[in-house]
């Protein structure tokens, strides 16, 4: 394989570690926010009985489709509308 002319591998892995550095500190910022109300919500979740209704439109909707179809293959009775 060849790699195009213009490829510079030190910016590829530059822009790597600079991406990577960015998604870490967002997760992490991300745990900082989780408390009680996370536990209420997972709670509230595993209450529900029934199906789980997806709905979107355009990109949303064709990832709902794959939600919808996740969680069914999983054992989760879903559906999208």
């Amino acid at each position: 394989m060849t790699l195009p002319a213009t490829f510079d591998a030190a910016r590829a892995l530059a822009m790597a570690h600079e991406t990577l550095s960015i998604e870490a500190q967002a997760v992490t910022a991300m745990a900082l926010r989780v408390n009680e109300t996370f536990a209420t919500a997972v709670s509230a979740m595993l209450a529900c009985r029934g199906r789980v209704v997806v709905m979107g439109m355009g990109k949303s909707g064709h990832i709902g489709r794959k939600i919808a179809a996740t969680l069914a293959s999983t054992g989760t009775p879903a559906m999208f509308v």
